[in-house]
């Protein structure tokens, strides 16, 4: 890496902007050619600088309050055919497989964002029913303590 690109990453570290080009804008700060942007975010990529790029919303902000994360107890055999599937549900942004333990049975985690509690507790049980996956938990959130990547 070199000073570009560090001053690359530092201006879009917190975000891009929310317009129609924003790597001509970013860009235009830069002094440097959109072209020169867009390539130096993909070779940042693919040398692994740059793990993602990626959009974040601010559910909260935007009334969705109710955050569960649903711990599921899936028999091991079919955790892909699982976690494809609930990864499909539009409410559910993060499905994670996790080793289980001696004193905790679960080994698949979904994220799901609803505006209430009584849509989490719907929305796991559409889950359960679709899947067949009768044992889990729900946990809800209580309050967001970090909402942001790494920094330079």
């Amino acid at each position: 890496m070199d000073e570009i690109d560090i001053r690359l990453l530092k201006s879009t570290q917190d975000g891009i902007p929310i317009i129609s080009e924003p790597f001509k804008e970013i860009a235009k700060e830069l002094r440097l050619s959109e072209d020169e942007v867009l390539n130096r975010l993909k070779s940042l990529r693919k040398e692994g600088v740059i793990r993602r790029f990626g959009a974040s919303i601010g559910h909260r902000i935007i009334g969705i309050s109710a955050n569960a994360m649903c711990t599921w107890n899936v028999p091991d055999e079919r955790v892909e055919e699982v976690g494809a599937i609930m990864a499909g549900f539009p409410e559910v942004t993060h499905c994670y497989e996790r080793p289980r333990y001696p004193d905790w049975k679960y080994n698949l985690f979904t994220m799901i964002h609803a505006y209430t509690r009584e849509e989490c507790e719907k929305i796991a049980k559409e889950i359960s029913i679709t899947t067949g996956i009768t044992g889990y938990s729900i946990l809800f959130s209580e309050r967001e303590f970090k909402k942001t990547g790494v920094r330079l």
